[in-house]
């Protein structure tokens, strides 16, 4: 039977992972991304990091935040600044943001978690807690533990407490969207507001299989500002309509069905997204950032690539799509990863494609965790 604990403090986490050395350690948050990435092996001990909860620090004349790792992403709520993750996954904790490496529409303007992490405190799977980083926004020499960590999917340690730089909080803000009729328009209204002086803080795509291809603007200042920018909008795009749209920060995907991540350089978003429309599944993301997600359901034997792949697809097709897929993305330099997938589907694809550097990666790890206590087999090359 897997145990559970809750520890409370940097001390407490230490502790158990020191006296638990022959267990195998799953890292939960809120749960919201235990489906993403490779099963692991084994798991003997989950830490449960609710109880590592809550805002230690906000220095606002620094600009920078601690917080530790088990607080809800959308209850850092700071006077006057703020942490510019949107949290994409509802629900989802800090900590859990960092080692997936998630971020949202504003990516564009602030960055993203790897920008905007500046220090971290880590108990590694020997119980030793670490440290890295600061609390002062500036360049440092030396060896940046952070990096390590973001997107390592809990395979090298516990995160308990992320130190954050911060942004004053906008006085405004409004969204501007527009409609195109195929993939290559929506490219031309990107790059149209990426030659403009409208300073967008993100530019959001949404294409479903079988409707038009909708770009989304946010604007963010003072209220003057905000005003004289969505009337250049207005001018620039053609008929635009106002308001944040439902599907705005989101992912195309339920619990349970294949989702993938596709990235490419500026020019090649446009290629993403007639991809997928191509392959029949629904795809959106920051067209400003070269980052967009596509999503199919999962199941029965109907449905294939091009013939609404979104509609039970069985897992050879899935295969099918992904492969499609991971091509466009490498033939516009960028690359594809599945996030999440059923069982059935994991066992036939290539969930992370070609990866640069795994040897690498795996000495880290042997370095890190050489006894592969934490989440063992659950990321890329079965780190």
């Amino acid at each position: 039977m897997t145990r559970v604990e809750r520890p409370a403090t940097t001390a407490e986490a230490a502790t158990l992972i020191r006296d638990t050395g022959d267990l195998a350690v799953l890292i939960r948050g809120a749960g919201t991304k235990i489906g993403w990435g490779v099963p692991a092996e084994r798991t003997d001990l989950v830490i449960d990091t609710s109880g590592l909860s809550g805002v230690v620090e906000h220095a606002a004349g620094d600009l920078i935040t601690v917080v530790r790792a088990g607080t809800p992403l959308s209850e850092v709520d700071l006077p006057g600044q703020q942490l510019a993750l949107d949290p994409v996954v509802p629900g989802a904790t800090v900590g859990g943001t960092v080692a997936a490496n998630v971020s949202g529409p504003r990516r564009m303007l602030y960055g993203t978690a790897r920008d905007l992490l500046i220090g971290i405190t880590v108990v590694r799977p020997d119980g030793t807690v670490a440290h890295a980083g600061g609390k002062v926004v500036k360049n440092v020499a030396g060896y940046d533990l952070g990096k390590l960590f973001i997107g390592s999917y809990g395979t090298l340690g516990l995160i308990t407490e992320c130190v954050f730089r911060l942004h004053p909080r906008p006085a405004a803000g409004a969204v501007v969207r527009a409609a195109a009729d195929t993939p290559a328009e929506a490219g031309r209204l990107v790059a149209a507001v990426l030659g403009a002086q409208v300073v967008p803080a993100a530019i959001e795509v949404n294409a479903e299989p079988d409707g038009p291809v909708e770009v989304a603007v946010l604007v963010e200042g003072s209220a003057p500002g905000v005003r004289a920018r969505v009337a250049a909008l207005g001018k620039l795009l053609g008929p635009v309509t106002d308001g944040v749209p439902d599907w705005w920060g989101g992912l195309p995907w339920a619990d349970g069905e294949v989702g993938i991540k596709l990235t490419a350089p500026l020019s090649g978003v446009a290629t993403l997204v007639a991809a997928a429309r191509s392959a029949g599944v629904p795809v959106r993301g920051s067209a400003g950032a070269g980052v967009v997600y596509a999503g199919l359901a999962a199941g029965g034997a109907q449905g294939c690539a091009g013939q609404g792949a979104g509609e039970g697809t069985g897992p050879a097709e899935v295969a099918q799509v992904v492969e499609r897929l991971r091509a466009e993305a490498t033939r516009a330099g960028g690359h594809a990863v599945v996030l999440t997938a059923p069982a059935e589907v994991r066992r036939i694809v290539d969930m992370w494609g070609p990866v640069r550097g795994l040897a690498l990666m795996r000495r880290v790890k042997e370095q890190f965790d050489p006894g592969r206590r934490f989440a063992p087999g659950r990321f890329v090359g079965g780190i």
